[in-house]
């Protein structure tokens, strides 16, 4: 299959381009039955004779193609309906009637409702140019009204502001919200990607925009993207300011599977200056070692980093409800723990050699001690529940 991609080097075609790129190379096997012969990227600086010789081989188009924020409001028209009528006409002209996408806005939706935007308008336009085209032609032809969209690559102080946000807040700028009750529906580039991506295998979601609803007829003009998220510009914002004082506090809000705060948290990390990339931990030294705290979670616990010196012993303590894992990660060392008020002990020899995870059993001493005299034993430590010093449920008792 070849494919054709207008407005390649926009937020939305960068990312569908790479994702094209990966599965035509084979780094991407998740689509097994998507073939990628070649994809042509086309925009502002592609010439005449490009767009002529793509729209002869393309087998499928997706037109991203358009202008959102010009300098005069014509620009609108010129940008959303001009192009668009140039690049059907191409295909009509090399009798290539290969299905065609097309990248509309929820503003056409709302021309002769709510609002009569010039960009709503040309939006509008555009979609109604496809679909006289498909009727014209047979072509199939589909539509989708984009919500606002986010994600890596997107262009901050433009268009969305998640972007502006996230550069803003991660680079130390000023950001400002007029109204923290403000309620956007967002969508996030790997989602619309993988829609892009289930057209190509005929999969894609249809919807009617009359009633908003998903319908199932092969009559069905306009398509979907399944997965939005409804957020405040005020959970937005104090989602943003939480990610940027990990570094500080170590803890790391809570980010369930497919949630629009794990896709935040993605966007924001990708606006990172180089300086803020990496940061510094405290390490807690003594004769011993050093312990450091890695990672905070809200209801997940924590992850610490334990280095012993050799021959050293550490721990000799226990809990009454807290539990942990030890994963030696190098060196060798010997975990050893009892059940308070008994005497047997259990011993459990370790080695970053053969990695394993020990359970630090609730009503058990214990310690880990670094059988070498010359290497250091280099432990990671998860809890159950991050440390509160004033509620330690840490008791000093010898395990023998």
């Amino acid at each position: 299959m070849k494919i054709l991609v207008t407005g390649a080097k926009g937020f939305v075609g960068k990312n569908l381009c790479v994702a094209l790129a990966n599965l035509k190379e084979g780094k991407d096997r998740t689509r097994p039955n998507l073939k990628i012969e070649d994809f042509f990227e086309y925009d502002i600086d592609s010439t005449t004779e490009q767009l002529e010789e793509y729209c002869k081989e393309a087998d499928f188009v997706f037109n991203l193609a358009g202008v959102n924020r010009p300098q005069n409001q014509e620009e609108f028209m010129q940008g959303n309906f001009g192009f668009a009528s140039t690049l059907l006409d191409m295909l009509k002209k090399h009798k290539n009637n290969c299905p065609v996408m097309l990248s509309s806005s929820i503003q056409a939706t709302l021309i002769g409702r709510y609002a009569d935007g010039e960009y709503g308008k040309s939006k509008k336009a555009g979609e109604e140019l496809f679909f006289e085209y498909a009727r014209e032609t047979g072509a199939r032809v589909m539509v989708y009204r984009f919500p606002n969209l986010f994600g890596k690559w997107c262009r901050p102080n433009y268009n969305s502001a998640v972007a502006t946000f996230s550069n803003n807040i991660a680079n130390d700028l000023p950001i400002t919200v007029n109204d923290r009750s403000v309620e956007l529906e967002l969508l996030y580039i790997d989602d619309l990607v993988n829609e892009m991506l289930n057209l190509l295998e005929n999969k894609g979601h249809q919807c009617d925009y009359d009633g908003l609803l998903p319908i199932e007829s092969e009559n069905g003009r306009y398509y979907f993207v399944p997965t939005t998220h409804k957020v405040t510009l005020g959970e937005i914002v104090d989602l943003l300011y939480k990610f940027k004082e990990q570094s500080q506090t170590l803890t790391i809000p809570e980010i369930p599977n497919d949630s629009f705060a794990k896709k935040l948290y993605s966007t924001y990390l990708s606006y990172l200056p180089k300086e803020k990339v990496a940061f510094d931990l405290k390490m807690n030294v003594d004769d011993r070692g050093s312990f450091t705290e890695l990672l905070k979670t809200e209801k997940c616990g924590q992850v610490s980093i334990n280095i012993s010196k050799p021959g050293i012993t550490k721990g000799q303590h226990w809990h009454h409800s807290k539990w942990e894992f030890f994963i030696v990660v190098s060196g060798k060392g010997l975990i050893q723990q009892r059940k308070i008020g008994t005497e047997e002990v259990l011993n459990f020899e370790v080695s970053g050699d053969k990695i394993q995870a020990v359970h630090m059993l609730p009503g058990y001493t214990h310690n880990i001690i670094n059988l070498s005299n010359t290497e250091n034993l280099v432990t990671v430590m998860w809890a159950n529940e991050q440390f509160d010093p004033n509620h330690p449920d840490t008791f000093f008792e010898i395990v023998e």
